[in-house]
């Protein structure tokens, strides 16, 4: 009897699809509204990927995609094309159970306006109870004394919203989102009706929660100030991811603590990058560029001919 010696064919190696390990995943994601008899693009291939335990701004101009995406992270939207995946579920995938399910399980949304975060006639402890309730959760009471004293408001407890301030409602709103221990913690302008110190007591205890809970938050905002106040910040511009900005603590020489800011521009896997307008504007660019590839870089500028017979064309 002989034993064959040749070698075995190795098995192929795995190939990895995009985001995978991520906790949010937007490949490639589109979506299209018709409005009368025209075609609104308000997302355009959008690429996002979000790790567990990070917190997100996601900042940009009005109508540049951004509620659009929250409202397709929070279930209450589908897109058009391309992935969404939160958790491992596939947003353009699910039946009308499995969405409500992933609506009360898996996210908690807070808005921008305190109607669509409290209900007038429940004091906050029923309003975050009420979660709960719909989710037929038991032992609500520990879990909703547990989150008014995480949000610091343990002696709010039989106050209705109209007896709150605005910056003790936000935070009646989170300990709502945070009542079925959701996976991601999406806000809609959170701070957008309050004043600046408000804001930052308001982010102040978004970054706890996500310190101390390891809950994944994603802002979803206007203003830029408010990127400040996370580690990564990611702007959209006409529905795409345009640019990232990533900020880090460094100690120098005097042992002393700073924070810097890089801001990088977003290539996405089609090879399109958007520049940013500041840069387009200065130089500008416009119609066609140049390219050239060099060793550890492209070097992009105006394309001069085409200037040039521009210029003739007037004369």
């Amino acid at each position: 009897m002989t034993v064959s010696t040749a070698a075995k064919p190795s098995a192929p190696t795995a190939r990895h699809r995009y985001g995978e390990g991520a906790l949010i995943v937007c490949d490639n994601l589109v979506r299209i509204y018709k409005v009368a008899d025209l075609e609104v693009v308000a997302l355009q291939g959008l690429d996002l990927l979000v790790d567990t335990g990070e917190i997100v701004a996601i900042v940009g101009a009005s109508g540049s995609g951004k509620s659009t995406l929250l409202n397709i992270l929070g279930g209450l939207d589908t897109p058009s094309a391309g992935r969404a995946i939160v958790a491992g579920h596939d947003l353009g995938q699910m039946g009308r159970r499995e969405r409500t399910r992933y609506r009360r399980r898996v996210t908690g949304i807070v808005w921008q306006q305190t109607d669509r975060n409290l209900l007038p006639y429940l004091t906050a402890i029923e309003n975050i109870e009420l979660p709960m309730v719909l989710d037929g959760a038991r032992n609500r009471g520990p879990r909703s004394r547990e989150l008014l004293d995480l949000v610091g408001l343990a002696d709010r407890a039989g106050h209705r919203p109209e007896r709150l301030s605005g910056g003790e409602q936000q935070r009646v709103a989170i300990a709502v989102a945070l009542a079925n221990r959701p996976s991601v913690l999406l806000a809609d302008e959170p701070t957008g009706e309050l004043d600046s110190t408000t804001s930052a007591e308001v982010f102040g205890l978004l970054r706890r929660i996500n310190a101390e809970l390891g809950t994944t938050i994603v802002v979803v905002t206007h203003d830029a100030l408010v990127s400040d106040q996370v580690s990564r910040t990611v702007s959209i511009r006409d529905g795409r991811t345009s640019t990232e900005t990533v900020r880090r603590t460094e100690r120098n020489d005097a042992g002393e603590h700073r924070v810097i800011a890089e801001e990088f521009a977003v290539l996405d896997r089609a090879g399109r990058l958007q520049l940013p307008r500041a840069h387009v504007e200065t130089l500008s660019l416009k119609d066609r560029v140049r390219l050239r590839l060099e060793d550890d870089h492209v070097g992009v500028w105006p394309d001069q001919s085409r200037s040039g017979n521009d210029a003739k064309e007037r004369s």
